[in-house]
């Protein structure tokens, strides 16, 4: 079930790509994980080639509010269909980050349940018509980063995983064997919630998986680099860092021409 919205346009900063003619449209969409309501959002242009890739957008530790769906439109109108998944559940906002730490705990604890929820918004996401089959790449933003890399261990169909500062551990390493897609972490190089031993586990995973993966680093850097709202402190631990935002975003770009290459005439490049 989906309730029609209006996105406004996409402000500037970011998307100096993106198509001055784009309109983009979203919506508010309702699905399911079982017996639990989820409410993501959808995003797209309405105009363009019938049919595009789809971009999986996973929340950070608040849920899905602004900044996600500002991701989802910012993608959407660079010409991707964007979905952000919804893994709290239709209500679940946490308002202060007492509140959100407790919610993703839950998540992080019980990785079962968390491939669960991504998972039921990556059906969601397929559901789209508009939506290229097999052409699908999933983002997410540092608990959503943690989503997307369960996302692949869980052995899922898609193309491509991008991990904004996300957390990298794993209760069970040899589950990097699952992995299918090509993954991009894109990581704080001071980030003192991912510690080098995180970071290291993690190079590891990957190399006995066998997987086609790349870890970059950005210097000065903290946890949360890519949001605004995470101020301006790196003594916090967390801290926006614009020209990490930019960079990541620019990797990201380039990684999707790749693994998208040739998906469909018209697909974004």
């Amino acid at each position: 079930m989906s309730v029609p919205t209006r996105s406004a346009a996409v402000a500037l900063g970011l998307l100096a790509s993106v198509s001055a003619s784009a309109e983009v449209e979203g919506r508010v969409v309702e699905y399911r994980d079982g017996e639990t309501v989820l409410e993501g959002y959808l995003a797209y242009d309405t105009k363009g080639p019938a049919k595009r890739p789809g971009v999986l957008v996973v929340h950070d530790w608040t849920g899905v509010g602004p900044y996600v769906r500002r991701r989802a439109d910012e993608l959407a109108a660079m010409g991707y269909v964007a979905f952000a998944a919804d893994v709290y559940g239709k209500g679940v906002r946490p308002a202060n980050p007492k509140e959100a730490s407790a919610t993703a705990s839950v998540y992080r604890n019980d990785r079962r349940l968390f491939r669960s929820r991504v998972r039921a918004a990556l059906a969601e996401l397929r559901k789209q018509p508009n939506v290229l089959p097999g052409s699908i790449a999933a983002i997410g933003f540092c608990f959503g980063g943690t989503a997307v890399i369960e996302l692949a261990r869980s052995g899922a169909d898609v193309l491509g995983v991008v991990s904004f500062h996300g957390g990298l551990d794993s209760p069970t390493p040899s589950d990097g064997k699952n992995i299918r897609a090509r993954v991009l972490v894109l990581h704080g190089a001071d980030d003192p919630f991912v510690p080098e031993d995180k970071v290291r586990a993690f190079e590891e995973e990957m190399r006995q998986g066998g997987v086609d993966w790349q870890l970059v680093k950005y210097g000065g850097a903290v946890h949360s680099f890519t949001i605004p709202d995470a101020g301006s402190d790196n003594s916090k631990g967390a801290a926006y860092n614009a020209a990490a935002d930019r960079r990541s975003w620019k990797a990201m770009q380039d990684f999707f021409a790749e693994i998208f290459a040739g998906a469909a005439p018209g697909a974004p490049r």
